[in-house]
């Protein structure tokens, strides 16, 4: 099947990432949010990031405006209706994302495939509450998504051959490289690492460094260009929280526990960049660690 029209829902670092790649790669792009001022943003961003990969040179000023022209906005999520892709984007957590198939499912044509861009909830579930699980997967982007090169996909146990190669075939047409998993907890790239920075966290926690120094180590050390800290702070410290939870509950393995500390981090709301605090302070010119 030749996927031309995708649907996006959610208008969050994700979403507006998967909208840019897909309008740029010249697909058709119905974005859905039940937020106005989110898709705002989130196309302002878009327009933003579009406008520098002109200015690095890569993609021309012409390339840039028919990407943006195909991209339309909506709230109403029935809109998604004539999509022959849908990929789900909204927050990580299960309810939500059941909610928003339940919904979606009556207007959909039959040959549609629905995916969610989940970094942990087990796709076959999520396919399970739909009247498609033989086409339903898991279409993984990794954050920034207009930058990173790896998309995992991710066959629940009912998927088809037929799904699979439609979704290879649009990750090709991104310019981009798949990696399959399969459907277990946190899948491959978050089941390694997260309990990688689970245990940094760990690591501040007991007292054995500072972020500082947890963060030089492994950039240093291991040639990581982001610390584990940093690289929490970036992915948002409650979706570490989320999928470390689903790996302990999933897996039912004690080395998955999260820490108490990246719990009460969540608890206090300092979830990162996102929120201006989280392991570094981003409110002035520079992050300051907060510990």
């Amino acid at each position: 099947m030749e996927i031309k029209r995708v649907g996006v829902v959610g208008a969050g670092q994700m979403g507006n990432g998967i909208a840019h790649v897909m309008s740029a790669a010249g697909y058709e792009v119905m974005f859905n949010d039940i937020n106005q001022d989110a898709l705002d943003k989130a196309m302002a961003l878009i327009d933003a990031n579009m406008e520098r990969q002109v200015s690095k040179g890569k993609l021309d000023a012409a390339d840039k405006a028919g990407a943006l022209s195909r991209i339309q906005t909506t709230l109403s999520l029935p809109d998604l209706g004539a999509c022959d892709l849908v990929i789900e984007s909204a927050t990580e957590r299960e309810t939500v994302k059941q909610a928003i198939f339940e919904d979606l499912v009556p207007h959909l044509q039959p040959h549609t495939i629905l995916t969610s861009n989940t970094s942990s909830i087990s796709i076959t579930r999520l396919a399970s509450r739909t009247d498609r699980p033989e086409k339903f997967m898991g279409f993984h982007f990794m954050n920034p998504v207009p930058i990173m090169q790896l998309v995992e996909l991710i066959r629940g146990i009912a998927t088809d051959q037929p799904t699979f190669e439609a979704c290879y075939a649009v990750v090709e047409k991104l310019g981009k490289t798949a990696a399959t998993s399969e459907d277990f907890p946190a899948f491959i790239v978050n089941r390694i690492l997260m309990p990688m920075i689970n245990e940094a966290v760990y690591t501040l926690y007991e007292g054995v460094g500072s972020v500082t120094s947890i963060d030089t180590s492994m950039k240093l050390g291991t040639n990581h260009p982001m610390g584990p800290l940093e690289l929490a702070d970036f992915i948002g410290l409650d979706t570490c929280l989320a999928i470390m939870n689903v790996l302990h509950d999933g897996l039912a393995d004690t080395k998955y526990r999260p820490c108490p500390l990246l719990t009460k981090y969540v608890e206090a709301g300092w979830l990162g960049r996102k929120t201006g605090r989280g392991f570094y302070d981003y409110r002035g010119e520079a992050p300051v660690p907060t510990r």
